[in-house]
Formats: C-alpha cells, sequence, structure tokens
C-alpha cells in the first residue's frame, strides 16, 4: 500500500514539474516573441528617421500616416515627455487598448457599450492631444518674440549659430528650449548645421518658427550676416500677434453669438413644449424628423468648431 502511496506521490510529482516547464517555456515563447516585436519596431522607427533625415536633405516630404503620427508626437510634446515613444509604439498601445477593453467590457456591458466605452477613451485620448498640442503653439507663440530679441542681442555668423541656440535656450520655456538644445547638440555632435535646422523646424508645430528656421538653414549656405533675417523676422512676427490678437476678437465674437443662438433655440423648444400635447422630447428623440433635425444642428455645430480651429491657426 505504502508503495502505490509513493509511486503516485512521484507520477503526480513529475507530471506537475512537466507542466511547471512547459509553462514556463510558453512564458518564455512569449516574452521572445514580445522582444521580437518591439525589436522590430525600434528597428523600423530607426529607419524611418533616417529615411525623413534623407527626404530632409533632398528638400522631399512623403506624407505617410508614420510621418504624420511622429508629427503629432513631437508637436504635442508627448515625445518630450516620453523619449522611448514612437509612432509604432503609441499605435501598437491603442490597438492593445482597444482590443483588452473590448474583451473586458463585453461580458460586463455588452458589445455595444464597450463600444461606446472604447470610443469615448479614444476620444479623451485625442482631445487631450489637440489641447497638449495648442498649449505648445501658444507657448511658441509667446516666446518666438523673445527668441528673435536675444538672437538680435548677438553679432551672429553661421559658424556660432546653433551654438548660440544652447545660450539662449536657457531663457524660454519649452517646447522651444528643448527644440534649441536638441539643434545645437546634432550641429555639435554631427557638424552639419543645415540639417540640424530643418530638423528642428520638423518638431514645431508654428508657421512662423518654420519658417524662420528655414530661413536659417539658406543662411547658412549663402550668407554670413543674420541680422538683416533676425530684423524682418522680428517684423513679421509681430505682424503674425497683430493679426491672431484679431482673428482670436473675431473667434470670441462668434463664440458668443453661437451660445446665444443656442439658448434661444432651447428656450424656444420649451416654450413649443409647453403649447402642444406631445412632448418636444419625444418628437425630438423618438421621431425620424426630429432625429434629422437633431443630426442637422449638429453637423452645423461641428461646421462651426472646424471653422474656428481653421481661424486659430
Amino acid at each position: 500500500m505504502k508503495t502505490i502511496i509513493f509511486i503516485t506521490l512521484f507520477l503526480l510529482l513529475f507530471i506537475g514539474l512537466l507542466l511547471l516547464f512547459g509553462r514556463i517555456r510558453w512564458l518564455e515563447k512569449i516574452s521572445a516573441a514580445l522582444r521580437r516585436g518591439r525589436e522590430g519596431m525600434d528597428e523600423a522607427a530607426r529607419r524611418r528617421l533616417l529615411e525623413n533625415r534623407r527626404q530632409l536633405l533632398t528638400l522631399q516630404r512623403e506624407h505617410r500616416i508614420w510621418y504624420r503620427l511622429e508629427q503629432e508626437l513631437n508637436y504635442s510634446g508627448w515625445k518630450r515627455r516620453f523619449p522611448y515613444l514612437t509612432a509604432e509604439i503609441w499605435l501598437a498601445e491603442n490597438v492593445v487598448l482597444g482590443v483588452g477593453g473590448m474583451l473586458l467590457l463585453t461580458p460586463l456591458f455588452g458589445w455595444w457599450k464597450g463600444l461606446i466605452c472604447i470610443g469615448a477613451i479614444y476620444g479623451s485620448e485625442y482631445l487631450i492631444l489637440c489641447i497638449c498640442k495648442a498649449r505648445s503653439f501658444r507657448s511658441v507663440n509667446t516666446n518666438l518674440i523673445k527668441f528673435l530679441d536675444f538672437l538680435g542681442n548677438y553679432s551672429i555668423t553661421a559658424g556660432e549659430l546653433t551654438g548660440i541656440f544652447r545660450q539662449i535656450s536657457k531663457y524660454l520655456d519649452e517646447p522651444l528650449r528643448s527644440a534649441l538644445e536638441e539643434c545645437s547638440n546634432e550641429a555639435q555632435t554631427t557638424g552639419d548645421s543645415s540639417l540640424a535646422l530643418l530638423a528642428m523646424a520638423e518638431k514645431i508645430e508654428h508657421p512662423k518658427f518654420k519658417e524662420l528656421a528655414r530661413n536659417m538653414e539658406i543662411s547658412i549656405r549663402y550668407c554670413a550676416d543674420f541680422t538683416t533675417l533676425v530684423n524682418s523676422s522680428r517684423k513679421n512676427m509681430r505682424e503674425y500677434l497683430r493679426l491672431g490678437g484679431e482673428r482670436r476678437s473675431m473667434i470670441r465674437e462668434a463664440l458668443i453669438n453661437m451660445i446665444l443662438l443656442l439658448s434661444m433655440s432651447v428656450v424656444t423648444l420649451f416654450i413649443v413644449n409647453g403649447l402642444i400635447e406631445t412632448s418636444i422630447w419625444v418628437l425630438l428623440w423618438k421621431t425620424w424628423p426630429g432625429r434629422i433635425a437633431f443630426g442637422v444642428v449638429l453637423f452645423i455645430m461641428a461646421l462651426f468648431v472646424g471653422k474656428i480651429y481653421g481661424l486659430n491657426h
């Protein structure tokens, strides 16, 4: 009897060890697959960076989806806060979030509500991205005149330009500070100031900053004195800020008018609701004419928001 118990325990222990080792091997295979995927994404990001630099040198730009995603990360400042984040990793994280969220939420709420929740998460992410981009844009808008004033205090030559960026950057706010420091470091490391300036122009979403960086790159190749360029850029920037102030006044006036129209519409709906037997809200939500009218209102509001966004940029 004891022999049978001993053999049974031995077999159970042997089977348990086999299952344990098999599970370890399974986890090792998953880990190896994840590691290969990460290395593949890093290699793809490296090749894309080299291709972007080649296109900068040849003054070409192919607006592929990876380039646009990388631009969004740079313009929002997420790339600065999370240096590991590339377009491939960002897209992979969003795919994992969507699939994992659906697998978790579908048993709890159903696939339709789960889909709405995932859409709300993606919408929140996009909203945060837009807010970060707008904040970076306003920061550059505020600091660009200060940057030009600092440049005007130096007698700049082509060989000193990127070196002066490091001295100026400490007095500026993000994202301009990091862009100038990275440009200075790249120019000192590679010895190619033209490519460093072109790469710097791609990191910030501001038309006047891009224009200034490209004009500096041209001036490095064809002239040594930047005084005229700095003075003309300062004048253009002040005019740009003046026009921006006028655009903001137009936006405020349009917002006030839209709020008044929406308020009057709501008051009108309440008045009509008291005059008719059927609830106006039932007509609005439960009938196709009401749904179509509500959709038209949402479409008009979307056009209005898009117009405001275009005026603000």
